[in-house]
């Protein structure tokens, strides 16, 4: 299987005990797979040590990645400050987002991602880089997007390779989906932006058809498809995408006026 943000293989199955059984599963498809895997002593120690400062601790529904409903948190409180938000949707080991929270320092930022480890590995890049202005959550995005984020909170929604689930039994997996964008309206602010990528020309085809659907939201781009967006750090799996030949496509969107 492909390592894509948001979609390594590792396990969901650690549901609170006293849940009723009926209750424990959700009841649409998520667009990861957990199972069993461990991370590496660094790792632990990383989360041990660096969580309190990094990690966004939530009340959980039935699911271990779920989101309590109301419980959604105070971003003011969470860091200290009133500041523009931005929030990526499975953030995978973070190089993306800890190269754009250290040059945006005035800029807050949230790392959203169901895998511990890559969380671990981002507290420690970032913690090594002395950032401080970004938090994560080990959780599943949409219920970020309607339980976690107040109404009108974020002013950019990232979306990069999410995993393209490209075998078509699986397609009803893939993330941006008609579902989505009403759970990232809700989040943005007016004329917020909502950024996405994929290097999976059939998965880019979907999202562009989603999005036309999308009444909340307008293309923020003249063409088929956005320029590459330059606040995006090249990363390793971004290169690899290139190198085997596949087209990166972007596509960027505002929030309309409530």
């Amino acid at each position: 299987m492909r390592r894509y943000p948001g979609g390594m293989p590792h396990s969901d199955a650690a549901e609170p005990a006293d849940v009723p059984a009926e209750k424990r599963f959700r009841t649409e498809p998520v667009s990861f797979v957990r199972r069993s895997g461990r991370m590496s002593d660094a790792q632990e120690r990383a989360w041990t040590e660096l969580a309190p400062s990094y990690a966004i601790e939530v009340e959980r529904d039935a699911a271990a990645t779920s989101i309590l409903p109301g419980t959604a948190i105070d971003p003011v409180a969470v860091y200290g400050r009133e500041a523009p938000l931005v929030v990526e949707i499975g953030s995978g080991q973070g190089h993306a987002i800890v190269h754009a929270a250290g040059e945006a320092p005035d800029t807050d930022f949230l790392a959203v991602e169901v895998f511990r480890a890559g969380l671990a590995r981002t507290m420690l890049d970032a913690d090594r880089a002395g950032i401080r202005n970004l938090r994560l959550v080990e959780a599943n995005a949409p219920e970020v997007l309607e339980h976690l984020l107040p109404e009108a909170s974020v002013d950019e929604l990232w979306v990069f390779f999410p995993d393209p689930w490209h075998k078509a039994k699986h397609n009803k997996r893939r993330l941006v989906a008609p579902a989505f964008p009403p759970l990232a309206a809700r989040a943005l602010r007016d004329g917020g932006v909502l950024r996405l990528a994929t290097d999976w020309e059939d998965y880019a085809l979907q999202m562009r058809d989603v999005m036309a659907d999308a009444a909340d939201f307008a293309p923020a781009f003249d063409g088929e498809w956005a320029p590459r967006f330059t606040g995006r750090t090249m990363t390793a799996f971004e290169r690899k995408g290139l190198a085997k030949g596949r087209d990166i496509r972007d596509l960027t969107y505002r929030r309309a006026a409530r």
